[in-house]
């Protein structure tokens, strides 16, 4: 099965900024271009840290003043205060990037911003140079796949060259991205298997197999038949 590349999906013309980029330089280029971060890259274009809002946002909380003349955040740690006190990008950038690579699938991507808890993510090739950015709704593109392409990739690629059935073996029907399959299996132990692999294909949004029958229960010692 062919799975899309990130490099497929990935926006590419992203806006950066040097390390040496002052605060206001930085506010600057988010209002502009209408985003909430910006790699930091270096003067070959390889991604060293990533600043946000939220980095910059850091100063604003950190020189607000409380009634008493205190700083309104006093228990920031050493980082985030070296951080609130700093005036360009690579004193304000979080580092390293969290960043994913262009030949990864949707899938090995999704993960990576569900376990860092992140909207986007930078887009860099081998040699780490920054070359786009992926966000969720980017991933989410493949369930635009038109289901005449799932179900065929289904029956010519998972049931055909993968599986070795018979083309009209299985019946596939495909509507919004859900698969229905009907047919006769010669062992039951084939369902799980095919259920697995067509539920990977990309935009299929969940796979029924309860029209499935079979010859042999092969799940069961003696077997038996449905």
């Amino acid at each position: 099965m062919r799975h899309r590349r990130i490099s497929e999906l990935m926006t590419r013309e992203v806006v950066s900024v040097r390390g040496d980029a002052p605060f206001k330089e930085i506010v600057r280029t988010l209002s502009q271009h209408r985003v909430t971060a910006v790699p930091v890259v270096d003067g070959e274009g390889r991604v060293v840290g990533v600043v946000s809002e939220g980095d910059l946002l850091r100063k604003t909380a950190d020189q607000a003043a409380a009634p008493s003349g205190l700083p309104a955040v006093p228990d920031l740690e050493a980082w985030e205060r070296a951080k609130a006190e700093g005036t360009r990008a690579e004193e304000l950038m979080s580092a390293p990037a969290v960043c994913a690579r262009t030949e990864w699938t949707v899938a090995e991507t999704a993960r990576l911003m569900e376990v860092q808890g992140v909207k986007r993510l930078v887009v860099v090739d081998g040699d780490d140079r920054l070359v786009g950015i992926v966000s969720r709704r980017d991933l989410l593109a493949i369930f635009l796949r038109k289901d005449d392409d799932i179900r065929r990739e289904i029956v010519e690629v998972v049931l055909g060259d993968t599986l070795r059935l018979e083309p009209t073996a299985l019946a596939v029907d495909v509507h919004d991205g859900r698969v229905e399959l009907s047919g006769r299996l010669p062992f039951r132990g084939m369902i799980p298997a095919i259920e697995r692999m067509c539920a990977t294909v990309d935009g299929v949004v969940s796979v029924s197999c309860t029209r499935l029958t079979y010859d042999v229960d092969d799940t069961e010692r003696g077997g038996g038949q449905s």
